[in-house]
């Protein structure tokens, strides 16, 4: 049985997340597992108090997660209050019962004032073992219209691509695959002035391997993707695909890190720059262990 936990905090982009969790759900006939991480202050005075308030208030949004899921249409398995730093305590609990995606909001309300949850959001996105997806949008946001496919070449990236095409299939999104190139080679490894001919070979190439996925996501997506074949930083040229049409309703699926075209490069930059900057959702990977 696939497994979705939900990560919730009762803020608004949790909202949309529960919706989204919801839907996945309904999709892919996945069981749903609601988590909620409170920690308290630690002072000396006043600590049973406070601890029992902080508690008391986890269960409270623990509940409101639940029904929001609940009211989006989603069957609540099981719900977690855990006791903790939220990441360590989401990707704890994640590995306990073996779930295949976490859904969590991008930023909210926690349990201290208001916080910034990107460095929640982003520390689960750097160490999950399964994929993640970050909400953000506002409520028109799920279920995407486009999704926008960040091709690497990695086993990663084409994981992430074949998840987002399931996920938005039956919602008729349409697709881009992109594959970004770095600045093409002018020399050699040797030194040597590179033959134009060969880079154009080389661009030939990675346009037919762009044709080929596209083909290959076009039964999950329910239609062929585009493609597109740029050469510049990758993670600038993904997010100006996103502001193309409706950013806050694009979907952006990257893998984690990989295996560029051209040498070694690691993706986390991409995957950490796309979290940051996207208007909308966004869907990373996570690398197999051998290639992490």
């Amino acid at each position: 049985m696939i497994r979705v936990l939900l990560a919730t905090d009762g803020s608004k982009d949790a909202s949309l997340a529960a919706r989204a969790a919801a839907d996945v759900c309904e999709g892919t006939g996945a069981e749903l597992h609601v988590v909620h991480a409170w920690h308290t202050v630690p002072t000396a005075r006043l600590r049973a108090y406070m601890r029992a308030e902080f508690k008391r208030l986890g269960q409270e949004l623990l509940a409101k997660g639940m029904k929001q899921a609940e009211e989006a249409g989603g069957r609540v398995a099981e719900a977690h209050l855990v006791e903790g730093r939220a990441a360590d305590e989401i990707l704890r609990l994640a590995g306990e019962i073996g779930a295949g995606l976490i859904v969590i909001g991008s930023r909210g309300l926690g349990t201290i004032g208001r916080i910034a949850l990107g460095s929640v959001s982003e520390g689960i996105v750097h160490n999950a073992d399964c994929p993640v997806l970050v909400l953000r949008g506002g409520e028109g946001a799920w279920p995407p219209e486009r999704v926008v496919f960040g091709d690497d070449g990695s086993e990663a990236a084409r994981a992430a691509g074949d998840l987002a095409a399931v996920l938005c299939g039956r919602h008729g999104a349409r697709g881009l695959v992109l594959h970004a190139y770095p600045q093409l080679p002018e020399v050699d490894a040797e030194g040597r002035e590179s033959d134009p001919r060969m880079v154009d070979d080389e661009l030939r190439r990675a346009e037919k391997a762009l044709v080929e996925q596209a083909a290959e996501l076009e039964d999950r997506l329910n239609s062929r993707p585009q493609v597109r074949l740029v050469v510049g930083e990758a993670a600038a040229h993904l997010l100006e695909a996103a502001e193309e049409q409706s950013p806050e309703r694009t979907l952006l699926a990257v893998g984690s890190r990989g295996l560029g075209a051209i040498g070694r490069m690691r993706l986390g930059s991409v995957s950490t720059k796309v979290l940051h900057a996207a208007e909308g959702p966004v869907l990373i990977h996570p690398a197999p262990r051998e290639e992490a």
